[in-house]
């Protein structure tokens, strides 16, 4: 099987406008948003995976700097890589993890039935590959 590997370069602002001391528009059932940030410093957004588990997910991502989780509601679980195994991290409400290691993530109860709030910098790069081409020996996981 080939190895896939692709890389994305997010560049500031990478963030919509928003009237500030108003309350940001956020749509329902969507995997990603983006919320608001500060230009050349941070982002924040909104993460709700439609996957219900790690055999849904086609890709793992790291981005070059670390990124914050924070549950906010309902069941999610980040997937990471470490050490040449894949751990499983359930997020709970009120406890943030911050990541570096390559990740995804998915909500075990069903499709959004969980969300985070993200945080991470407004310029970066993010590579993208599938589980099993984070692995020096390509098995499958």
């Amino acid at each position: 099987m080939t190895s896939t590997k692709r890389m994305v370069y997010t560049h500031a602002p990478s963030f919509p406008e928003v009237i500030f001391q108003s309350p940001i528009p956020h749509q329902e059932k969507i995997g990603w948003q983006v919320l608001c940030g500060d230009t050349g410093q941070w982002r924040v957004g909104i993460a709700s995976p439609a996957e219900a588990q790690l055999a849904d997910n086609a890709e793992f991502e790291q981005h070059d700097c670390p990124e914050l989780f924070l549950l906010l509601w309902g069941k999610m679980t980040l997937a990471t890589i470490e050490d040449g195994e894949i751990h499983h991290h359930k997020l709970q409400i009120g406890k943030p993890i911050l990541v570096t290691a390559p990740h995804t993530g998915y909500c075990p109860d069903g499709p959004h039935q969980g969300a985070a709030f993200v945080v991470e910098r407004d310029t970066f790069r993010t590579e993208y590959r599938r589980a099993n081409d984070w692995f020096s020996d390509g098995k499958e996981r």
